[in-house]
């Protein structure tokens, strides 16, 4: 057997890496123009468009068309600025979830030139080509596909390929139309000339690098190698030392040019398609009566039901497709008025369409696939009738804890007829029955969400002549008092308790932080069973 570890491996050439960058330089307006349904010379450029953004400061417009550059407005100016330089500009509130998931679906439909895609918000995308460019007769070839490809979905773009993401991106951006960059130091010669901006930093970076008189590519490239004259020396210095503690790449000029020429790797995160549910029955003998055929249609209903379970959708389109053995395929479809995934319903609506079917000499594969489904919440009945179906009942579930976990490890808190918060309550099996008239006893008092196993103590640093604390000291924090309800006294049990048991009166409060308390005083000042009454907070409230 050949070793595959030794020399022999290390001289197989490794493919060099290559990336297409894809920036669609009007995504968003062209998206409103085809939402408006305007055709091309029908206003779709004639008129100037804006897309805005509702800000803190007011509209500022998002994105423009042609039109619009052409009278004056750039995007991220101010509505009321733009409407200055071109009253006559026409707007639209812009979309950016509809935005990104068009962009996700161009970039699935984008590895059509690469094995995978990854986004490049907000407008681009990036594809990994490496090893497939000769499969379009090259890379000039294949740019000029993508150029083609998008002209046809009325969709400007400029493209360019480089070993990089960050080189490629640089180039799509600010470089010639559909460029192309070598491995090692093409990239540098290249890019020497771009602006500082093609290096994806933020504004604040670049208004820096612009008082600094750092204005292209090949000034930080310079500066980061080490290639410059003494009269830069200090420019060199102030920015090692202005940069050295940003862990960003997008706020470090240095790191972003290390990606950009590969010397530091540069994560992408693939977008994976989101395939439409399917099931399938491959048969060990071809079938050729409707009996047989619905069996197993209802065995796939059923199969189609778990998988959109588990999913969190319906389906609104259904589709079976029956592969006879000598080849033909036969499809059926069949769209739905609201999301389903009954398979009783399924198998009802599927009867008229196979009514016509031709098996031939046997039908041996059948699938059944959603082509169009949408999110459909889990009802509490669709869990009581899935449980009953599959024998998996609320008592089985229980009795299976329980051996698992132990006797006293599965409760429930049942109410209690005691006027006491920590007696108001106890825990006991699942399935005991609950004593008559328990939960009635309690069912009108208002109790908060939390309360504390223990009640703790407080520090009432101001009290107000009525009573309530105005200022308190909970956990090291001192707390002021805006509202106050109450108070609620509770009597001790006296059949359980002391005399000399003292009375609670509780108070609901919120703080200036809205945080809202339960907290009760324990006993009167002079009612002859204690000292000075005490505080304490019992829980916490919404």
């Amino acid at each position: 057997m050949p070793d595959i570890t030794g020399s022999n491996a290390e001289q197989t050439p490794q493919p060099k890496r290559r990336i297409l960058a894809i920036w669609f330089a009007r995504l968003s307006v062209d998206r409103w123009r085809l939402a408006q349904g305007c055709e091309e010379g029908e206003g779709a450029d004639t008129l100037p468009t804006a897309l805005i953004t509702e800000t803190a400061h007011g509209p500022r417009i998002e994105a423009l068309n042609r039109a619009g550059h052409a009278a004056g407005p750039r995007e991220g100016m101010m509505l009321a600025d733009a409407r200055t330089l071109c009253p006559a500009i026409q707007i639209a509130p812009a979309d950016p979830a509809g935005d990104l998931a068009s962009l996700r679906k161009l970039a699935l439909w984008s590895q059509r030139w690469g094995p995978w895609s990854a986004l490049d918000e907000p407008d681009g995308v990036l594809v990994d080509i490496t090893a497939a460019a000769h499969l379009f007769g090259g890379e000039k070839r294949l740019l000029a596909d993508v150029a083609a490809a998008f002209a046809q979905r009325k969709l400007m773009t400029r493209a360019a390929i480089a070993p990089t993401a960050g080189a490629a991106w640089a180039l799509a951006h600010y470089g010639p139309q559909s460029s192309i960059v070598g491995e090692g130091e093409c990239i540098m010669r290249a890019l020497a000339d771009l602006p500082v901006a093609a290096l994806r930093l933020n504004e604040d970076v670049l208004t820096i690098l612009g008082r600094l008189g750092l204005k292209r590519i090949e000034n930080i490239g310079n500066i980061a190698t080490g290639t410059i004259d003494r009269s830069e020396a200090d420019a060199r210095d102030s920015l090692h030392r202005r940069f050295r503690n940003r862990k960003s790449p997008s706020a470090n000029p240095l790191i972003r040019l290390d990606q950009l020429l590969g010397r530091l790797p540069e994560p992408l995160l693939p977008v994976v398609p989101n395939n439409a549910p399917m099931v399938q029955r491959r048969l060990a003998e071809p079938i050729r009566h409707r009996s047989l055929l619905d069996k197993v249609l209802e065995d796939l209903a059923e199969d189609m039901q778990r998988e959109l379970e588990a999913r969190g959708e319906g389906a609104r389109r259904l589709e079976v497709g029956l592969w006879r053995v000598d080849g033909e395929v036969i499809v059926r479809a069949l769209e739905l008025a609201a999301a389903t995934r009954a398979p009783d319903h399924i198998i009802r609506l599927f009867a008229n369409k196979l009514e016509d079917i031709d098996a031939g000499f046997g039908i041996e594969t059948v699938r059944l696939r959603a082509s169009w489904a949408e999110p459909l919440a889990l009802s509490q009945s669709d869990v009581e009738a899935a449980a009953e179906r599959h024998g998996i009942s609320l008592s089985a579930c229980i009795d299976r804890l329980t051996v698992r976990l132990g006797a006293q490890a599965v409760r429930r808190p049942v109410a209690r007829a005691s006027h006491l918060p920590e007696r108001a309550q106890y825990w006991q099996a699942p399935l005991d029955p609950v004593p008559p008239g328990a939960a009635d006893a309690v069912k009108n008092r208002q109790r908060p969400l939390k309360m504390l196993d223990r009640p703790e103590q407080i520090a009432v640093l101001y009290a107000s002549p009525d009573g309530y604390p105005q200022r308190f000291r909970w956990r090291g924090d001192v707390r002021d008092v805006v509202r106050v309800e109450g108070p609620e006294r509770i009597a001790p049990e006296w059949w359980r308790e002391k005399s000399t048991t003292r009375l609670r009166d509780y108070y609901r409060i919120e703080d200036t932080k809205g945080q809202r308390y339960w907290i009760y005083r324990h006993g009167l000042l002079g009612d002859g069973r204690g000292g000075v009454p005490m505080w304490y907070l019992h829980g916490l409230a919404a």
